[in-house]
């Protein structure tokens, strides 16, 4: 499983010092150019524990190798399909970096990754991380890849690869970027696409723990423009700071979804369809699932805005109409079920831990867009 440090590939600037009696003498050392490779080693023996802590069945999660290997057949499967998911955190990580608070961004890496994977019916069998930074801080290092861990431990995935890239010039100061990369399996005749979704459906909304891990510029920008520090009591969060509150890591839904799919199997109405709700709220990713011919009717009152989005928009002057396509505004997760399952399919995923909310309806297209939300009016303070 390779999860060792790798190192810019680019060519090394000379490095010139110069002794007592004022002689240049030449130095092409990497670690002068700026990439320590002692670092590197001690933040793959410092992780090497964390990874072996996300072994499941099929992956060993051993370090080392320069390939990884996953047994399907090992893990269960009779006739798989993969699925494959690769994100990011994005400009959450600026939050993280001035508050220096590194040790939540890692269970985003893998939340986004593994949400997308599991509303097609997939199980998250590994994941691999790419941490590039322009100066590798080992405490730091070990504290992000820690996060990861735990993402990888509660989506019941293996984290048996990755890569650490210390690239002096393209990073500035501290600063560092997190991508993440997913693959799942599901059985060929389990796999759910939204195509038995029909008009009388019901839409299910599961809770977000937050903002989760989209729209932080605009999220920093409100921030910058309120003059509030990272260190300030957060507005809408009594008892934490505005980082803490901000940095309140992304929900990960994949154990309660797949309990959810497999009861599917002899239930097929119980899941229809799902979304995971990030860029582009409700309103763009909830079509990308269901078919053409129908629409999705939400109602906005049927659930209360949490107050950090209420804060965002009173603060940042944000309409709710753009509240809806830019945030998950407490909505991380739709599933849509039949009007018969629907009750059931409520009680198993809270069964699962999730909060649930019946928002809406399923009806027939007739030329309008695949999601319309009503009762927006009440998001305005």
């Amino acid at each position: 499983m390779p999860l060792q440090t790798v190192l810019d590939q680019v060519c090394c600037r000379s490095v010139r010092s110069t002794t007592s009696h004022g002689a240049a003498i030449p130095s092409n050392r990497y670690r002068d150019a700026g990439v320590d490779i002692d670092a590197g080693d001690a933040l793959v023996e410092a992780i090497t524990p964390l990874a072996k802590s996300t072994r499941r069945i099929g992956a060993d999660a051993q370090l080392g190798g320069f390939g990884a290997l996953f047994d399907l057949k090992a893990a269960g499967f009779r006739d798989p399909i993969l699925v494959a998911t690769t994100d990011g955190v994005g400009t959450k990580l600026k939050i993280a970096i001035d508050a220096q608070r590194h040790d939540t961004v890692g269970i985003d890496l893998v939340a986004m990754c593994v949400n997308d994977l599991v509303v097609q019916g997939a199980e998250p069998l590994f994941f691999l991380d790419y941490f590039a930074t322009g100066k590798l801080d080992v405490t730091a290092g070990r504290t992000i890849v820690g996060g990861i861990a735990e993402g990888c431990r509660q989506a019941g995935c293996a984290l048996i690869g990755g890569e650490t890239a210390e690239m002096p010039g393209m990073y500035a100061g501290k600063d560092y970027d997190l991508a993440g990369f997913a693959v799942g399996a599901v059985e060929r005749n389990e796999i759910i696409d939204g195509r038995h979704v029909r008009a009388g459906d019901v839409v299910l909304g599961l809770a977000s723990s937050g903002v989760h891990s989209n729209a932080f510029s605009l999220v920093r920008r409100v921030v910058a423009d309120s003059g509030l520090a990272w260190s300030a009591p957060a507005p809408f969060s009594s008892g934490q700071t505005l980082a803490e509150a901000l940095l309140t890591p992304t929900r990960i839904y994949v154990k309660s979804l797949l309990a959810l799919s497999r009861a599917a199997r002899t239930k097929p109405g119980l899941v229809k369809a799902m979304a995971h709700i990030t860029g582009g709220g409700l309103v763009d990713n909830v079509p990308r699932v269901i078919p053409d011919e129908v629409t999705v009717e939400i109602d906005a009152r049927s659930w209360t805005l949490p107050p950090v989005f209420a804060w965002l928009a009173r603060a940042g002057k944000v309409e709710p109409s753009e509240m809806a396509r830019v945030f998950n505004c407490g909505i991380g997760m739709v599933v849509i079920t039949g009007e018969a399952e629907a009750n059931e399919a409520a009680r198993l995923l809270a069964a699962g831990g999730e909060t649930v909310h019946r928002i809406g309806r399923v009806a027939a297209r007739a030329g309008r867009d695949g999601c319309a939300i009503s009762g927006l009016e009440t998001w305005r303070s």
